[in-house]
């Protein structure tokens, strides 16, 4: 027990890493020419970064023979809530609250008009559902296939992170494409182990009757 806990203060402590890192340079003025894009930029990356860790858990722990690793799945999605709440944050206050222009026509503007807005938009309205209900408790009332059916909208709010981000830089797009390439990965081998589970149970499911 006391092993696990301590495992899961490291957990902790890996992903506050970059909020400290960007601390760090926050306080040592050392946020690039543009500030406001660095942070913006910064937090984006890293809420899809865990977001892609948070999808890759469920593959690893079954292809590395790691069960345990499921343990930190919801910690890992609620830190790239966190910092989908930083990225969002950063445009809400530092770029909009800032514009000369109306702060809440502007933004409803830019999520019409502008597809990567749109997108990002759609990957952190996605997340906020998965956050509220991330406690035992709301597992409970929803039950389990209800919430495992609700928590699916982490593949499109990941799907929609990557399309945002890909929109977004318009060209050296190695990144959002190799995040891209981990998201798909990661659906591929979710479904090959849906698709054999699903055909070992119909072959047990012929089986019994030959046995009687």
């Amino acid at each position: 027990m006391l092993r696990r806990r301590w495992v899961k203060v490291l957990v902790w402590l890996l992903c506050l890493i970059p909020v400290g890192y960007l601390g760090w340079r926050g306080y040592q003025r050392d946020l690039s020419p543009n500030p406001v894009e660095f942070v913006t930029r910064y937090t984006g990356d890293w809420t899809l970064r865990f977001l892609v860790i948070t999808l890759a858990i469920t593959p690893l722990r079954r292809l590395l023979g790691l069960p345990d690793l499921i343990k930190f799945r919801r910690l890992i999605g609620l830190f790239a809530f966190f910092y989908g709440c930083l990225h969002f944050t950063t445009y809400l206050w530092l770029d909009k609250y800032l514009d000369p222009d109306p702060m809440w026509p502007n933004i409803v503007h830019d999520i019409a008009k502008r597809p990567f807005i749109t997108a990002g938009f759609t990957a952190f309205v996605l997340m906020i559902p998965l956050a509220l209900t991330s406690t035992t408790g709301w597992i409970r009332r929803l039950g389990g296939k209800r919430w495992q059916l609700l928590h699916r909208l982490i593949y499109i709010s990941a799907i929609a992170g990557v399309v945002h981000y890909y929109w977004l830089i318009k060209s050296a797009v190695q990144r959002p494409i190799f995040y891209g390439c981990l998201v798909l990965l990661s659906l591929m081998i979710r479904a090959w182990y849906w698709a054999r589970g699903k055909r070992s149970r119909a072959a047990a499911a012929t089986a019994i009757p030959a046995v009687r």
